[in-house]
């Protein structure tokens, strides 16, 4: 994305600009703050909602709302082409944006009905991460289908949009399912409209197994995370088999080592749930704590705050990189083969399901299918042949 710039200043300090611009950061727009070393705006910065430090770019990233572009002095108007197509956006000082979001391209209209339904997202305490991934699917979908009313929008418009952009580019059952989703609760809430909601029906979800580290495995991927901050962060997602976001949520207080015991608090389904603390955990965490000395959240970035979700994928990355494990390692691998390896081990599947955090134990089951110890029981009866 062109950056769109703009100088501030402290107002503590009028030797320190603020170079403000509009950013990519991880496929979300963001405004990206540079500045030379100042600790009054650093903390002004810290107190933003959402506020990004990144490693990488040494520099802060805030979300691109109103209120922030309006104070940091970026202002960018959409244009449009004869034919009435979004080209970009054009700030103060006649800097071209161009790689608009889906949003962003919308008409005014739209956006704020958007904007709307967000504010009722919220007032239902849908999760931050929920609302952000309706508000993308409902904006490409808006967006496919130009300037038509939203009230006037049909079920066949869905199915059209369905066959014309997912199935033509092969995207997954998943996303049509988020898709699908996100526009029954847009028009079932919402307000009036001609949807035929009931003809809007979710593809059967894809049977597939979810991918097994062995034990071993497991290990070698441990032990080769750089450092003890990186090793106590994967070994505490296996160990209690949590979620990304659960692990970067973790504050220091919710580690009851008395009862052997880690809080997890308003999880998916904004349940709270205890898990399981391993002794040799503790060890770890003792060191690593000893080391880096974090404030409230148990792993916290550079410039305070909760560890980056990106940050700690690449840390996996790396680790699985080094450990010479072939198979496709992601951090919800860890949680499968922690559940795995609990009913391989004979644990009953409704204390997994409980310390999964699952709603349902059909959730659960999936592990009673990947679980090789059984499987790897059966004697084959080729094994019978003389050959």
């Amino acid at each position: 994305m062109e950056p769109v710039f703009t100088k501030m200043t402290s107002p503590d300090n009028n030797n320190s600009a603020i170079t403000a611009s509009l950013s990519n950061y991880k496929g979300r727009t963001m405004i990206r703050l540079e500045f030379k070393y100042d600790e009054s705006i650093i903390e002004e910065i810290k107190a933003i909602p959402g506020r990004i430090w990144s490693v990488t770019n040494k520099c802060w990233y805030v979300p691109d709302i109103p209120k922030l572009r309006e104070r940091f002095g970026i202002k960018l108007n959409l244009t449009r082409d004869e034919g009435g197509k979004i080209t970009g956006g054009v700030d103060s000082e006649g800097h071209l944006s161009t790689n608009l979001t889906a949003f962003e391209k919308l008409l005014p209209a739209v956006k704020i009905r958007l904007l709307e339904f967000r504010q009722w997202m919220e007032q239902h305490r849908y999760s931050e991460q929920t609302i952000r991934n309706y508000l993308n699917h409902l904006s490409q979908v808006f967006l496919y289908l130009g300037d038509m009313d939203l009230q006037k929008v049909t079920a066949d418009d869905i199915i059209r949009f369905n066959q014309d952009v997912i199935i033509k580019n092969k995207l997954s059952i998943s996303y049509q399912r988020v898709v699908t989703g996100a526009v029954k609760l847009f028009y079932s809430h919402f307000f009036d409209h001609d949807m035929d909601i009931d003809k809007l029906d979710r593809p059967f979800r894809e049977n597939t197994l979810p991918i097994v580290l062995s034990k071993s495995e497991v290990e070698r991927i441990l032990k080769s995370a750089g450092n003890i901050k990186h090793r106590a962060m994967l070994s505490l997602i296996y160990s209690c088999g949590l979620r990304r976001g659960e692990l970067l949520s973790l504050k220091i207080v919710d580690l009851d080592k008395e009862r052997n015991l880690i809080r997890i608090v308003q999880a998916k389904g904004r349940k709270d749930r205890y898990v399981p603390y391993s002794e040799k955990l503790k060890v770890m965490l003792r060191e690593y704590y000893m080391k880096y000395k974090p404030k409230v959240y148990l792993f916290e970035g550079q410039g305070g705050g909760p560890y980056s979700a990106r940050s700690i994928a690449k840390v996996l990355e790396h680790a699985v990189h080094r450990s010479g494990v072939r198979k496709d390692v992601h951090l919800h691998t860890l949680r499968h083969s922690f559940a795995t390896h609990l009913h391989e081990g004979g644990i009953d599947i409704r204390f997994i399901q409980e310390i999964l955090g699952h709603s349902s134990p059909k959730t659960t089951m999936i592990y009673t299918h990947v679980s090789s110890k059984k499987i790897g029981e059966i004697k084959s009866p080729l094994d019978d042949l003389e050959i």
